[in-house]
């Protein structure tokens, strides 16, 4: 009988935290998939589309019983990442999911509104959670209304209060308003909370249309220059024994460091899939109405059929930075909502990040051979946790 053959049975008082993070030794590679509880949310962000579609299905059609059939067909690990529209929304089906498979690992993204909803009990068994949050006060709420900054930051200290162990990630969604080297060093200097790590993505995913006024001019004068900005700052820190947690840097600069090739960072199509509401899998959770993305289904499929089975075209393969890339995004490759002009526009984005921390290489070098940091400074994230790496 494996771990997952049955569900785990608490006795009452129990910790579900110590159930679930048992370990055994295992050598196979973990699977990954993004549990998608909902379509309902309750914010209509600037840049997101679930508020603002009409879903034909917004609830989870499956049962349990189908999805731990699924499951067991594949006897390597799992890490169950709870996606929405918003998750702790449906805050019951968490718990159901969460003791039927205490023994994944589990990670939860959020936009944090209803975080403290959750018994504390099952929050300490979740290794990761991400939180929408992005930037200062202003930028935040300019992109998802009035107040929310303040609430987010609430719950994220009741995180604190209750002595929560996992990785806390900022997880900021950049666009026109944004003013990357002041809203990410504003999170990074939270103290009160503190958060872990910083990571963000460009909002680059959807029409441009509406979404943006002037992306050249941002491009340009904003986002560049505060990219080079943000790299000095965190090379400075280093100086003093802390590599501070930007998510984008860090993996990214560990392949500079080392040559270690990487392929898709996000793992989509390759270990990391995501299960729909109707029990069809994806590639990747914001991609279910599009035909190519649906790779299965979880009455049907073998998830040992799903490992790699996409991959990113042309021209992604045959850039000279792909090694440290991977590719970006496997959807935005796929289909080119902005066109071949906006999506070379998107790419020099990241050949500019790429290049930025290639000017630092030398220099961090001398610190980890110092011993002033150690190169698994760099190495993040531990398991993947839903943080996409290249913006």
């Amino acid at each position: 009988m494996t771990e997952l053959d049955h569900p785990t049975d608490l006795s009452e008082g129990e910790d579900l935290s110590r159930v679930s993070r048992r370990t055994t030794v295992r050598t196979e590679p973990i699977l990954n998939y993004h549990l998608v509880l909902t379509k309902e949310c309750n914010l209509n962000c600037v840049y997101c589309q679930e508020g603002q579609e009409d879903w034909a299905q917004t609830e989870v059609s499956y049962s349990l019983d189908q999805l731990e059939e699924f499951l067991r067909r594949d006897r390597t690990p799992i890490t169950l990442l709870f996606y929405g529209g918003e998750p702790t929304l449906r805050i019951p089906l968490m718990m159901d999911i969460m003791d039927r498979f205490s023994d994944a690992r589990f990670m939860l993204q959020t936009n944090a509104l209803l975080l403290d909803r959750i018994p504390e009990r099952y929050v300490h068994c979740i290794h990761s959670i991400l939180v929408s949050i992005d930037g200062t006060e202003m930028t935040t709420d300019f992109y998802r209304s009035d107040g929310v900054y303040e609430r987010v930051l609430h719950n994220v200290r009741w995180l604190r209060e209750i002595a929560f162990e996992g990785d806390v990630v900022a997880r900021m969604t950049v666009s026109e308003q944004t003013d990357i080297f002041r809203d990410v060093t504003h999170l990074l200097e939270l103290e009160d909370p503190p958060f872990d790590h910083v990571h963000w993505q460009l909002n680059v995913v959807w029409d441009a249309e509406g979404n943006w006024t002037n992306f050249n001019g941002w491009l340009k004068n904003s986002y560049k220059p505060g990219l080079r900005r943000l790299a000095t700052y965190w090379v400075n820190e280093m100086h003093g024994g802390k590599v501070l947690g930007v998510v984008p840097f860090l993996p990214t600069m560990y392949s500079v460091l080392t040559g270690k090739k990487s392929r898709l960072r996000c793992g989509s199509g390759i270990d990391t899939f995501a299960i729909h509401l109707d029990g069809s899998i994806g590639v990747c959770p914001i991609s279910p109405d599009w035909e190519f993305s649906i790779v299965g289904h979880i009455g049907n499929t073998k998830p040992e059929d799903l490992r790699n089975v996409m991959q990113v075209n042309e021209p992604c393969p045959s850039c000279d930075i792909f090694d440290i890339c991977g590719g970006r995004c496997l959807f935005a490759n796929r289909q080119r909502l902005w066109g071949e002009e906006g999506f070379s526009k998107v790419c020099g984005t990241i050949r500019h990040l790429v290049d930025v921390l290639r000017q630092s290489e030398n220099e961090i070098q001398q610190l980890i051979d110092a011993g002033v940091i150690e190169l698994t400074d760099f190495q993040y994230p531990e398991y993947n946790n839903g943080c996409e790496i290249i913006p």
